[in-house]
């Protein structure tokens, strides 16, 4: 008898929970959103010191060398203003910093104020009992390599980086951090040299002189994956190479959660020299960790074509980054060889895109699906927001092409929708492709579709092929054609007379786009 009176209790109770759920109504509703926008923590980076062209809305990053010296004064003297200056300065243009600090930077003859070849070790350090510096060349300039002998550096090093992260880690106005100890603070001394005792050492053989040993190193990569627990930091992907570096020998350092950065992205000997080490640390790496880097500039022509809507060595931007996962990439150089349209739209094409896939509400709770439809995750915690309510669950770590359901406890016939994230500066907005997508009389646009009007050019990314193209003048003739064949295309239309036109094209799939544009 007791026995029933606990089970009929137990059902009781299960109805009472389950009750409410059964009788609340979901009702479909359609939320309108596009993406216009860079996303933020994505995109072309630009240098902060590039004034002529950073305040733009085609761009959400940029990026700053730092010097260790310019913030260490002396043994446990730290002063941050020029960190806070130059945060304060880039998010005051809507948007967030990624930044390198830098123990050797070869000698620039244009610029020796600021790139003298001298490291940026603290003075007290370089005055300290037995550090010797080492004179020598680089990237065929004077350049002087620290003492990684040094104890005092060693623990200087790892004491600077927990410092920084104590006060930077959760900071909005702060998107990624790049570290290393070769030139510019990437994995290598190619082309370096230095004498020590009457000896010219080079490349690998610098290791523990003037590049430290790899017990520390080890040591350091490990403490820099305890410190920062929100900030994602990232090294060059010349860590690869086992003649300077531990991880080819250490799994556990190879788990480490840090992220890559390629510095000569695209280069013609990308496939032969770069990708082995993208593929060394693991073609998943970038579901748990951001992949950015620097487009090539090992020769002129790579900064000139490598933004080409039409590609370059054979690939567009577009689809090398798709192939990377790439979130961000810095391209400072590049608003001397592209309109900011262009750029604007090679932002847009990197890092994380979410898209309201359905939205489904009763009086209380909303049902969310949402998609990811970039080409990499957001990396910091970003929700699902639904009249101020968020989701308890993250759009942290979704990955491209994969969709999942997010409940909130809030609903109504009339819902407010947002994406909401605390990493985010004054100004800065997580757009979203809604689920009703808003159209004008002269556009309709199906979703992951972009179209791109300049005067001289039509540019088409994440197309819907194959399609066909055509422009109608205003008496309604056909004057321009063309057969779409690639994911991204461009159509140009620098000799078209000064008119109004209308394009369109047609996919097999049955997507049909069209435009009005004005040629002026």
């Amino acid at each position: 008898m007791e026995k029933s009176i606990k089970t009929l209790f137990v059902l009781f109770s299960l109805a009472n929970l389950i009750t409410p759920l059964q009788g609340q109504t979901f009702r479909d509703i359609q939320i309108a959103g596009e993406i216009t926008a860079v996303q933020p923590m994505t995109g072309i980076v630009l240098w902060s010191d590039n004034t002529e062209h950073n305040s733009t809305d085609a761009i959400s990053l940029e990026f700053s060398y730092m010097k260790y010296n310019d913030i260490v004064k002396g043994k446990d003297d730290y002063d941050w203003t020029v960190m806070e200056n130059l945060l304060n300065d880039i998010s005051s243009r809507k948007h967030q910093a990624i930044v390198r600090f830098y123990f050797t930077y070869p000698q620039d003859p244009q610029n020796r104020s600021l790139h003298d070849g001298k490291t940026t070790v603290p003075d007290y350090i370089k005055n300290s009992t037995g550090y010797t510096e080492f004179k020598g060349k680089a990237d065929g300039n004077e350049c002087y390599f620290p003492d990684w002998r040094s104890t005092e550096l060693q623990n200087f090093a790892k004491e600077f980086y927990k410092k920084f992260a104590e006060k930077y880690d959760n900071d909005p106005r702060l998107a990624f951090v790049q570290t290393g100890f070769g030139l510019w603070a990437e994995y290598h001394t190619w082309d370096g040299s230095f004498s020590f005792n009457n000896k010219t050492y080079k490349n690998e053989k610098i290791v523990g002189i003037g590049f430290p040993s790899k017990e520390y190193q080890k040591t350091f990569l490990t403490h820099m994956d305890t410190i920062f627990r929100d900030t994602p930091w990232s090294i060059s992907i010349d860590a690869a190479d086992e003649d300077y570096s531990p991880i080819a020998a250490s799994s556990n350092l190879k788990n480490l959660n840090f992220g890559l950065f390629d510095d000569s992205f695209m280069c013609e000997k990308h496939d032969e020299e770069n990708k082995p080490n993208w593929i060394f640390f693991g073609t998943d790496r970038y579901k748990k960790s951001p992949c950015g880097g620097e487009f090539n500039y090992y020769t002129t022509a790579d900064q000139k074509g490598v933004l080409n809507p039409g590609g370059w060595r054979g690939q567009t931007y577009e689809q090398a980054a798709s192939q990377f996962h790439i979130s961000y990439m810095i391209g400072n150089d590049q608003s001397e060889y592209q309109d900011m349209t262009r750029i604007k739209q090679a932002s847009m094409a990197s890092g994380y895109k979410f898209k309201l896939i359905s939205f489904k509400a009763s009086d209380s709770e909303s049902k969310v699906v949402i998609k990811n439809i970039g080409i990499a995750p957001i990396y910091y915690d970003a929700y699902v927001s639904v009249n101020g309510v968020k989701s308890s669950e993250s759009l942290k770590n979704l990955l491209p092409n994969e969709e999942k359901e997010y409940l909130v406890k809030s609903g109504g016939d009339n819902p407010e929708f947002k994406i909401v994230c605390d990493r985010l500066v004054a100004g800065q907005t997580i757009q979203f492709e809604g689920n009703n997508i808003a159209t004008s009389d002269l556009q309709k646009t199906p979703p992951r579709s972009l179209v791109t009007v300049t005067n001289n050019s039509i540019y088409l990314s994440d197309i819907d092929y194959p399609a066909s193209f055509k422009i109608v003048n205003s008496n309604g003739e056909v004057i321009q054609t063309k057969k779409i064949q690639l994911r991204e295309d461009i159509i140009e239309i620098k000799d078209l007379p000064k008119g109004t036109y209308i394009y369109s094209f047609h996919t097999k799939s049955g997507n049909n786009i069209s435009g009005k544009m004005i040629k002026k």
